[in-house]
């Protein structure tokens, strides 16, 4: 079958690979519906992580069951089923605990931007549907396995509560799932810190109900202007630089909360400024297989439609330039048609 293999820093291809087979009696093989480039996949893609020799990626997927392993006992072919970028067994002390994300036997899913996928602990990490979902909400489906998953994420760590204020530092794909996210969950004012006009439109779509444009000390001055000089309830850190870093920290107000989700890189905090702004932070991998239940129903009743996120479609084989496109902002997250 033809899938995405990364190898080296910009150099992403569409080329054969085997198909994937049943390794353990845990596993189960998909027939992706849909797959699609993450703004994680981007740090190997620029150099800013290691590629050690090729890597078939994709993480983020739904679609049909075709076989499982002797052991799979929660899901069988035929049924429609949506997974967590982060494999779980659903069963350990730490996913009992809602954190599937550090599960004890925790597996990364990748090889997901193909045809068809192998997912490991496929009990503990899909989630089936009743029957088999209308073509149209497959892009809705599809981003609750890993941007709506981690956007919930950041806003249910940063404890968004009915009535609260919530900054979104990041206005790529996970930021704005985040604005979806604080609006479900009962947010009375919603500002994402944006600078692209498509994207800013987008999050007043998800729910934003103010937009700032600025940046470092010219941001902060904002949000504290838009807060009474109070700062946020909760603060959803959705980039993972330094730099976000310190923007979050500095528009949460003392006792607010932040949820932080972006992957870091070059990150570092100062322990005085911490102990002395009085700041929760709470974050990490998403425990999507947490949400996914509620995430899925929310979409097949229409509550939500989170695949409005996917602003550039392009077919499989042109994956290379869907990498392009995100890398270059001119998409802000790309389904790949398989």
């Amino acid at each position: 079958m033809l899938a995405t293999v990364l190898h080296k820093p910009g150099d992403i291809r569409c080329e054969e690979v085997a198909d994937p087979k049943i390794l353990r009696p845990t596993d189960a093989i998909i027939k992706l519906s849909a797959s699609c480039i993450c703004g994680s996949d981007l740090w190997p893609y620029r150099g800013l992580q290691p590629v050690e020799g090729p890597q078939h990626m994709g993480h983020e997927y739904c679609g049909i069951v075709v076989e499982v392993g002797a052991e799979v006992r929660n899901v069988r072919p035929g049924q429609f089923v949506v997974g967590s970028f982060c494999l779980s067994d659903n069963t350990c002390p730490h996913c009992r605990f809602g954190f599937q994300s550090s599960c004890e036997q925790r597996e990364f899913m990748s090889g997901a931007q193909a045809p068809y996928a192998r997912v490991p602990l496929a009990d503990g990490t899909l989630v089936a549907t009743s029957e088999v979902p209308p073509a149209g909400l497959i892009p809705d489906l599809l981003a609750v396995s890993d941007v709506l998953g981690t956007g919930w994420y950041a806003a249910d760590a940063a404890e968004v509560r009915e009535g609260s204020t919530v900054v979104v530092v990041g206005d790529g794909a996970v930021g704005l799932m985040g604005v979806l996210a604080a609006k479900e969950m009962g947010a009375e004012r919603i500002i994402a810190m944006s600078r692209h006009a498509s994207r800013q439109k987008l999050a007043s779509e998800f729910g934003a109900t103010d937009i700032v444009a600025e940046r470092g000390e010219e941001g902060i001055a904002r949000i504290k202007e838009l807060t009474g000089g109070v700062g946020a309830d909760s603060v959803l850190e959705c980039v993972g630089t330094g730099e976000s870093f310190d923007q979050a920290l500095a528009c949460s107000r003392p006792g607010g909360t932040i949820g932080y989700v972006g992957v870091p890189h070059g990150v570092s905090f100062d322990g005085q400024r911490l102990f002395f702004g009085q700041k929760r932070m709470l974050g990490g991998p998403a425990p999507v297989r947490r949400f996914l239940p509620d995430l899925m129903e929310r979409v097949l009743q229409g509550r939500i439609k989170p695949g409005k996120v996917f602003d550039l479609k392009l077919p499989l084989a042109e994956v290379a330039e869907g990498y392009r496109a995100m890398d270059e902002r001119r998409a802000i997250k790309v389904m790949l048609e398989v």
